[in-house]
């Protein structure tokens, strides 16, 4: 029987990009077309084209920086700017500018090397026990920040005369239409426009009418009135862990892993990352100085040993009494932004997370149905925080501080994996962490662990300091 040969491709036939598109898997064929609509900007020449190349490239990284600025973020510091001021505060947030990027920009290099999540990298890398536990770490953090997002959105609603539980659930039902119903790259660019609000507490300070003078030298003195005590280095960890904190780090890699990064984007997506880092910082100084300005007493410092005496609600009667309603209404309005678009970053965090770890579905381009383990477990922590503000008589102010603190303390042993992995040549290659990249690293390490020792010699023998 004759050998029958294959039979050869018809000559000059084009190459059917749609059709090969449609023949792939729905996540990766969104995915896809996001990197086509990349790739044909780049080729384009001409003013306009570099301009919608460059917004098409902003996304994870301003938007994990923004999602930082979350409502008990906020709350946070305006608390901070009541009690101690602008002398110390003020400078540190400028210091967090290169520390949040510094920690971030290790999020892109992973993402774009590997094409895989943080989560599923510590699993795939060191084994299911400290998968399991950074997990764990993560999922705790992220449900004790979910609380604090619905607590300012109730509370930024409270001040238009929305009740507790209309605001909680207009909070999740908000978070869910856009998680559920827009694929990544419209779910990227509809909460790019959410966080957009953020930007509300920056002319917010001009009410205040602050001592610009006063406010530059304390760049120069950098003082802490009052001294270090153990109400200072608690407001100095919740500070600190407002502005990194481990689900950003989850966060971020999924999302560039989700929208697709590639080794050639990295210089993108740093810059993406220092837009961020500079507008959560502008954000948080402006809090600052504002209610700095308008709330702090030098005089109450020595003699304050909690944070109770500063809740939202007494603050804000303070604001309205010396600049009137708009301001506050500002606020408000400020706060309700920073809670829900939190919630949405959360909420993806967790879902991928999980994602990852159980090799299930893990990408915002799956249709609900499809995804539905991949959308579950961030769904399951947003009902469960909404849960948790409802309920009578839970320390709100209290909690939302603390969880910030939390936040910190958590963070050295996420930050020891990214590091880890960082540097891991096997899979980085060329990109893996320079000296000086991990040298920093373990200084903030350092810090993180040495402020949370501190905290804790202070409440076991509280006339060390």
């Amino acid at each position: 029987m004759p050998e029958v040969k294959p039979l050869a491709p018809p000559e000059n036939v084009p190459f059917d990009v749609n059709r090969k598109l449609e023949e792939l898997p729905v996540e990766l064929r969104l995915r896809a077309k996001d990197r086509l609509r990349v790739g044909r900007l780049r080729h384009r020449k001409g003013l306009l084209a570099k301009i919608m190349l460059l917004v098409a490239l902003i996304g994870p990284g301003v938007l994990v920086m923004v999602a930082d600025n979350d409502a008990g973020g906020v709350i946070t510091y305006a608390q901070t700017g009541s009690i101690f001021g602008i002398g110390f505060f003020i400078p540190l947030m400028v210091l967090m500018i290169p520390t949040a990027y510094f920690v971030q920009e290790m999020t892109v290099r992973l993402a774009a090397v590997t094409r895989r999540g943080h989560a599923e990298m510590i699993w795939r890398r060191y084994g299911s026990f400290w998968g399991a536990f950074s997990l764990a770490d993560l999922l705790i953090a992220n449900s004790l920040t979910m609380v604090t997002e619905f607590i300012g959105i109730s509370f930024g609603m409270s001040v238009f005369g929305v009740s507790h539980i209309v605001a909680v659930a207009v909070g999740i039902l908000f978070v869910l239409t856009v998680t559920l119903t827009l694929r990544y790259h419209r779910w990227e660019r509809a909460s790019l426009i959410i966080a957009l609000f953020n930007l509300v507490f920056i002319p917010l300070v001009l009410f205040a009418h602050p001592n610009w003078s006063t406010v530059a030298s304390a760049f120069a003195t950098w003082h802490v009135d009052g001294g270090i005590t153990q109400l200072f280095l608690y407001v100095l960890l919740a500070n600190l862990g407002t502005t990194i904190a481990p689900w950003m780090l989850f966060f971020q890699q999924s999302s560039e892993v989700d929208r697709g990064t590639v080794p050639e984007d990295i210089g993108a997506g740093r810059r993406d990352t220092l837009i961020g880092a500079c507008v959560m910082s502008a954000v948080a100084i402006s809090i600052m100085i504002f209610f700095g300005t308008l709330v702090f007493n030098g005089a109450q410092v020595t003699s304050a040993t909690s944070t109770a005496p500063y809740n939202i609600a007494a603050i804000l009667s303070t604001v309205s009494h010396k600049v009137g309603l708009l301001p506050t209404k500002l606020f408000a309005l400020g706060l309700i932004d920073a809670g829900l678009i939190s919630a949405i970053a959360l909420t993806a965090s967790t879902s991928w997370a999980v994602g990852e770890a159980f090799e299930w579905p893990k990408s915002i381009n799956l249709p609900f149905w499809e995804g539905r383990k991949f959308y579950v477990p961030g769904m399951v922590s947003l009902m469960i925080a909404a849960a948790i503000v409802l309920v009578p008589n839970v320390p709100l102010g209290f909690l939302n501080i603390t969880v910030q603190v939390v936040a910190s303390i958590f963070m050295p042993a996420a930050l020891l994996f990214l590091l880890l992995l960082a540097n891991d040549k096997e899979i980085m290659g060329k990109y893996a962490n320079k000296g000086w990249e991990n040298a920093g690293t373990i200084l903030i390490m350092v810090v993180l662990i040495s402020m949370s020792a501190l905290y804790g010699i202070t409440l076991l023998f509280p006339g060390a300091l």
